[in-house]
């Protein structure tokens, strides 16, 4: 499976995707909103190895897509959709990107392939994304798609010492057909 945009490839992950995985998830300004403090070679191998078993499910319901560059085919994150069951209504969406490729709208661009991917596929009714309230440029990401701040869970995480809030983000059927 293979979603293109106009500056990314997002394709299935590979055995060989760790490595790019683990240069971007060792990053403190990525690690910031992980439970990780630090990540190991055989983390990210694990990590990627959860993408591919998610590939050999029959049928399938998790679709982690890896993120490349068009322009080098290099990795620099991951966006996809997640089904709660094979007739679900209603998926999840989420997404990662390496710090360096911050602030380039690649965040929203991949997002918005899984977004349209996701509702023209399966059908759904609704689309839902969380993220750390702290993180700011994460809950733009998912206003910029057009998706609703539908409330805020107080301290749902605990990782670093600390509680966390997180928000809750949903997207209607109706309002991605009006917005595409």
């Amino acid at each position: 499976m293979e979603l293109t945009t106009e500056r990314l490839i997002l394709r299935e992950f590979r055995a060989d995707d760790w490595a790019a995985v683990l240069d971007y998830q060792r990053d403190p300004r990525y690690l910031r909103f992980y439970e990780w403090t630090d990540r190991t070679p055989e983390a990210a191998q694990e990590f990627v190895h959860m993408f591919l078993g998610h590939q050999r499910e029959v049928p399938r319901r998790k679709f982690q897509l890896a993120v490349t560059l068009r322009s080098s085919g290099r990795l620099i994150g991951n966006c996809g959709v997640r089904l709660l069951a094979i007739d679900a209504h209603e998926g999840e969406i989420g997404y990662e990107l390496a710090p360096d490729h911050w602030g380039r709208g690649y965040a929203t661009e991949a997002a918005r392939a899984v977004v349209d991917f996701a509702f023209s596929t399966f059908g759904l009714h609704r689309l839902a994304a969380w993220c750390i309230a702290d993180n700011a440029a994460s809950a733009h990401v998912l206003q910029k798609l057009g998706m609703q701040l539908e409330g805020r869970l107080r301290e749902k995480e605990y990782f670093k010492d600390r509680w966390w809030d997180s928000l809750v983000f949903g997207m209607l059927r109706r309002e991605w057909e009006e917005r595409r």
